[in-house]
């Protein structure tokens, strides 16, 4: 498997599961009466939104999608897939071992008190992957913690069942 097909595949599980914790939360009155919850939800789909600007070369947007309500949030996060993938699929070789600039790297440099290493692009499609997953869980045991039963939404179940298509909520919830 080349890297397009890899990462593509990564985005196709991501998409799967972001699409079954959506259906759970848009499902349930006390998930979208938690502003935590949805704070969280922005959060992860802005910082995809900000890596595709990213790798497209195009201006940051850093309050993209802040006023939205949960099912148009839904709504947004959904269209972040199908662009998302269709540039990962056109990337060369080259273009995903080129390095890349992220802007806030700076901050890092402040914070940590050390200067980051390069970063190649192939490192940024997977740090949306990995960071996704990451707060994907967070959110996961906030909906159990408000008395629902999370789906099972491992790599390895989307392999099992077939890598199936994503099942997005229907819009206005």
């Amino acid at each position: 498997m080349d890297p397009r097909d890899f990462f593509v595949d990564l985005h196709r599980h991501m998409e799967w599961a972001d699409a079954a914790v959506w259906g759970l939360v848009l499902g349930s009155d006390a998930a979208c009466a938690d502003p935590g919850l949805r704070e969280r939800l922005h959060h992860v789909h802005l910082v995809q939104r900000t890596f595709l600007s990213v790798w497209r070369g195009e201006p940051i947007d850093r309050h993209a999608g802040e006023g939205l309500d949960l099912p148009a949030l839904a709504t947004w996060a959904r269209a972040y897939y199908p662009q998302a993938q269709a540039h990962i699929a056109t990337l060369s070789d080259a273009a995903f071992t080129a390095p890349v600039n992220l802007s806030w790297s700076r901050f890092v440099a402040e914070r940590l008190g050390f200067e980051p290493a390069p970063t190649a692009l192939r490192d940024t499609v997977l740090q949306v992957y990995a960071h996704t997953a990451h707060h994907r869980a967070q959110i996961l045991t906030a909906l159990r913690a408000l008395g629902t039963t999370p789906p099972t939404v491992d790599y390895i179940m989307w392999v099992w069942e077939g890598r199936p298509e994503p099942g997005w909520p229907a819009p206005g919830r």
